[in-house]
């Protein structure tokens, strides 16, 4: 059974930086694709980054592309976000997700086309 556990979240200021980690165990995801979604409050599960499973593509939703950025490690079996310049409409409640079956590709984008999920960090970005 795979888990998948966030961390890096926090309360920072507008325009500070933070790093979000993803430690997967239970098996090796090196050729799963793996991603970040978000949900801020009284708002649905939006998609935030994904990277295939070799990490020679990444995808964004348009408002985090040029602050955002994800990677992978796969020797680690880590997946991470790195946030910069961050803004009140950041805050929410971060996912991470990994696709279930190897070396596939497609629907990064949405929420049901992954098979795990993490519990979730709080980003809070005070303006």
């Amino acid at each position: 059974q795979v888990q998948l556990v966030e961390s890096g979240g926090g309360l920072v200021q507008a325009g500070d930086s933070l790093r979000l980690s993803c430690a997967a165990s239970g098996r090796s995801l090196s050729t799963n694709a793996m991603g970040w979604f978000r949900q801020g409050p009284g708002k649905e599960r939006e998609f935030v980054a994904a990277i295939s499973w070799s990490g020679g593509s990444q995808y964004y939703r348009d408002s985090v592309k040029g602050r955002f950025t994800i990677s992978r490690d796969n020797a680690k079996n880590m997946l991470s976000l790195q946030m910069n310049s961050l803004k009140s409409e950041d805050t929410a409640v971060y996912y991470c997700a990994a696709k279930g079956a190897s070396w596939a590709s497609g629907s990064y984008n949405r929420s049901a086309w992954y098979d795990y999920w993490g519990q979730g960090t709080q980003v809070t970005v005070s303006s």
